[in-house]
């Protein structure tokens, strides 16, 4: 059984995650299908590991609702003075590997970070995570990916020199598309230059530079892009992604992925972990990227997403429907938030979703791709199945914003 909550951050749960050790990879917003999709076990690449003895693998779980924590509460989101460059590379011209990473090494950075957790007795311990982000403002505001610093409580910056290391707080986190925003107090950081992922061909010339394993910071591989609009499915969910042979390795996540004029062309996220399976790395387009990182800088959020307002529990087979009494397979009502776009259109707990608009439901992953195609404020409408019978019902959807967000704004 699958829980879905789109009113706190429109995540999935898989109960048969592939690849725990890296947590639950978040599904990208809403986008142009293509035909060349594919699924291939793949991991998020981060490295996690365990402070304590007898923590059960250093699990970084994906948060069901969505709800954000980090080093502190979401950084004065008013960039200013703030720029993030995205002008042409001022060679113009095609550079080698070594004119390459000697024009844009500085900006790629080390984020270590510590997450409270229980190990199996139940005491608290601290689970270190390491990952790789990418400057993008002089005055410290960095992007990475949100399963990177999903639930810190400290979140530590080290740029390429290794002598300085800076405390980061969380600007804005979006679990959809698997980007997050973290700022640093410092002047005069080397950026990197945004590129156009849209302009990529497949054959061109790549240049990845992270941490891997979390102790190699500035890590140079090359290769070139070998898919575009590749769609991957990690843990269950799919992502429209950039496919390179460049080697990514865990720690890699949240660095960047460079074309042959040092413009930043994606953020790396994932990695093949197939056995024997080598030169499968991804990373999300920086075209995709850039209006995620500027709301999140501006908002703390990405603006305008549709929310329902609901969970719901996904019934897949018949020991499922008898246990809920049910009577069929599908995708049902299990909460309703208060004051919700669901709420003020009468749907209740115990509902079954069947159709968003022409789009027959049924199951969790399809009522959430639906979802996405519309935005704050469209008029939506559902069959639902209650008491036997099939019913029509409007919904007007509000904006889905975090609840971290929201507690910031009623603090």
């Amino acid at each position: 059984m699958n829980y879905y909550d789109d009113f706190k951050g429109s995540q999935l749960e898989n109960s048969y995650s592939s690849n725990p050790q890296y947590g639950g990879a978040p599904q990208e917003g809403p986008k142009k299908r293509h035909n060349r999709g594919f699924a291939v076990a793949v991991a998020l690449a981060c490295v996690v590991s365990s402070s304590a003895m007898g923590f059960g693998g250093g699990y970084l779980a994906a948060n069901l609702a969505g709800n954000q924590s980090a080093a502190s509460q979401p950084a004065d989101n008013t960039p200013t003075g703030s720029t993030v460059s995205s002008a042409p590379s001022s060679t113009g011209g095609v550079m080698s590997v070594s004119q390459i990473v000697s024009s844009v090494s500085d900006s790629v950075v080390e984020i270590r970070t510590e997450v409270p957790q229980q190990n199996f007795f139940m005491q608290p311990v601290t689970a270190q995570a390491a990952g790789s982000g990418v400057i993008i403002s002089q005055d410290g505001y960095i992007v990475t990916n949100n399963h990177v610093i999903d639930g810190a409580q400290k979140i530590t910056v080290r740029l390429k020199d290794g002598e300085e290391t800076y405390d980061a707080t969380l600007v804005g986190t979006d679990p959809q598309t698997d980007l997050a925003v973290i700022k640093i107090e410092a002047e005069n950081l080397s950026a990197a230059v945004m590129g156009s992922s849209d302009s990529l061909q497949v054959g061109d010339e790549t240049v990845a530079i992270g941490n891997p394993l979390g102790e190699l910071g500035g890590t140079v591989t090359n290769g070139i892009v070998s898919a575009l609009n590749r769609e991957v499915t990690i843990d269950g969910e799919t992502h429209t992604l950039i496919q390179t042979n460049a080697a990514i390795n865990p720690g890699n996540s949240g660095g960047g992925l460079f074309n042959d004029k040092g413009e930043l062309i994606g953020i790396v996220v994932a990695k093949s972990s197939g056995s024997g399976i080598e030169g499968l790395g991804f990373a999300i387009p920086v075209d995709k990227a850039k209006t995620v990182i500027e709301d999140l800088i501006q908002n703390g959020y990405v603006t305008g997403r549709g929310a329902l307002g609901v969970s719901v529990i996904d019934i897949q087979d018949e020991r499922s429907a008898f246990m809920y009494r049910v009577p069929q397979l599908g995708v049902y009502i299990a909460g309703v938030n208060e004051s919700s776009a669901a709420q003020k259109a009468g749907l209740k707990v115990g509902d079954g979703i069947v159709a968003v608009g022409d789009a027959e439901i049924s199951s969790t992953r399809e009522l959430k791709t639906e979802l996405e195609k519309y935005s704050a404020g469209e008029t939506i409408k559902l069959r639902v199945l209650r008491d036997g019978e099939t019913l029509p019902i409007s919904v007007t959807l509000q904006e889905n914003v975090p609840e971290s967000v929201q507690q910031t704004e009623d603090a």
